[in-house]
């Protein structure tokens, strides 16, 4: 891995990152459930008013619960989106899909992975064998099932899945995109190999010259990465391992709201977080 002083700065900011995205974009986010997802960059898309986004994740919460009441999803394909067990379902998720606003295309966590997979290897497909007993096969185009040349019997695949644009929040990165997980990784680095275009935010940046940066240290490398962005809290009210927890407060009272003006109410509540750093908020709650 090359650290050299030749490749260029890519810090830049929240407005201009989120630009990258477009209506009917595939989008996938880091992070798992309440654990490490990108939210300041989620307010942003919402703020905007992007369309018809796809979205691609294993496992999401509160993310894409918001961009559901933001009205900026069209397709989730995911093995599962539901809060934690003491915050509940997601509900605005969940009444998208009742009302046929949003299609949801059932997965396993773990035939998302391959997909990514398929992706990564230029492969149009991925066996998944499970799939073969899976009621998922009457449910999902994305599956179907092939004969194996080999002579083994019929084998269920996975159509590939490649985003347009991969979002992940880090603990650590500097201005060339070399970035530092702390915790669990989950599916990120999948992502971020899949994707065809990599926004990372994170927590803090580090010197381009810090002895944290090493090939050793570094999960996603910098030569991957279009876009950093410097956004500390940037997962509120979500958590991020070994820096914050989940915001019970915020997280339930958005669970409940139904009225366009509490969506505006939580996003404003963070702008200024989102838009600077140092600045931290809530949901109708005093700052702290």
């Amino acid at each position: 891995m090359k650290w050299g002083n030749d490749v260029p700065n890519k810090l830049t900011s929240l407005q201009e990152a989120v630009a990258l995205v477009g209506d009917g974009n595939v989008l996938a986010f880091g992070g798992n459930t309440l654990n490490r997802a990108p939210m300041a960059f989620a307010r942003e898309l919402a703020r905007r008013g992007v369309k018809n986004l796809r979205f691609i994740k294993t496992a999401a919460a509160h993310d894409i619960d918001l961009l559901c009441a933001a009205g900026c999803v069209a397709t989730v394909d995911a093995g599962f989106i539901s809060y934690e067990t003491q915050y509940g379902l997601a509900n605005h998720y969940r009444r998208a899909v009742e009302q046929g606003v949003v299609k949801a295309n059932e997965h396993a966590c773990y035939t998302v992975m391959c997909a990514l997979r398929a992706a990564i290897s230029g492969a149009p497909f991925m066996p998944v064998r499970g799939l073969v007993v899976s009621d998922l096969l009457r449910e999902n185009p994305a599956f179907s099932v092939v004969e194996d040349p080999f002579g083994t019997g019929p084998v269920a695949v996975v159509r590939a899945m490649r985003p347009d644009v991969a979002v992940i929040h880090v603990h650590k990165c500097d201005s060339r995109g070399n970035a530092i997980i702390e915790g669990p990784r989950y599916e990120d680095e999948l992502l971020v190999r899949a994707a065809k275009t990599v926004i990372v935010t994170t927590e803090a940046v580090v010197a381009d010259s810090s002895s944290e940066i090493s090939a050793k240290t570094v999960q996603i490398p910098g030569f991957l990465v279009h876009s950093v962005v410097h956004l500390p809290g940037g997962a509120k009210p979500a958590a991020c391992y070994q820096q914050y927890d989940p915001d019970e407060k915020v997280l339930q009272a958005f669970s409940q709201a139904k009225t366009p003006e509490a969506l505006e109410a939580y996003l404003n509540s963070y702008l200024k977080q989102d838009h600077s750093s140092g600045h931290k908020g809530g949901w109708g709650y005093a700052t702290r």
